[in-house]
């Protein structure tokens, strides 16, 4: 699959890329997109969740009043989870949602992602750019140009520039990283992929590689 090369005033020019067919025409694998970004979200939970059990709840240190003889249930301690500010029974704890998900089933999730993406016309390539300065108006006037406005947009470039990441900082749907750190959730979450010419070569090398090395990821 070729694409056209658009320059930031959203004219063509002239020039093509090749999209990866190991990269950008495999056979979708759900399952295994559906394994990354379960583990994505867990991951991104904190698990500081807690609640008080009757050894942690402050008082209760005397007996509220005697065994027998006063018409009322025995009780031993104002901590009791059955009394109102007790502690809490099997409340929930601290601990990690971590899920570990191999590299294999990762880099086949992003292929499958990216090509759901490509299929879906949602791959835009735009050539190289940078920012030295931080300008948020600039940004929304190429994408503008592109006919990108209003779109959910991951745009993705080959290194980190910090003129354009602060520049898309304040847009609520328009996110800006580094190709090789994009992750599965945040291509399936955007409506369109923006490559820099340059961040679609560094990512396709990285997935070939991988392909190389793992074997998977087979074109239609």
């Amino acid at each position: 699959m070729q694409l056209d090369v658009l320059k930031i005033d959203g004219s063509p020019s002239g020039e093509k890329v090749d999209l990866s067919p190991a990269v950008f025409e495999i056979e979708p694998n759900d399952h295994a997109i559906y394994q990354v970004v379960t583990a994505h979200l867990a991951n991104a939970r904190q698990g500081t969740h807690k609640t008080k059990t009757r050894t942690e709840v402050s008082g209760g240190g005397k007996k509220p009043w005697k065994q027998k003889h006063t018409g009322r249930a025995r009780s031993g301690s104002i901590r009791n989870p059955i009394w109102v500010g007790g502690g809490t029974i099997f409340g929930p704890k601290p601990h990690t949602y971590e899920k570990k998900v191999n590299d294999k089933v990762r880099i086949l999730a992003e292929k499958s992602a990216l090509s759901y993406k490509a299929k879906d016309s949602g791959v835009v390539v735009v050539e190289d750019f940078s920012m030295d300065e931080i300008k948020t108006k600039k940004i929304v006037e190429i994408l503008s140009s592109l006919g990108l406005k209003g779109k959910k947009t991951l745009m993705l470039i080959q290194k980190k520039d910090r003129g354009i990441l602060l520049s898309t900082r304040n847009l609520p749907r328009v996110f800006a990283k580094e190709a090789v750190e994009a992750s599965v959730y945040e291509i399936l979450d955007n409506e369109v992929i923006l490559f820099q010419k340059s961040a679609l070569t560094a990512l396709q090398d990285k997935l070939t590689r991988s392909k190389a090395k793992s074997g998977i990821g087979e074109a239609k």
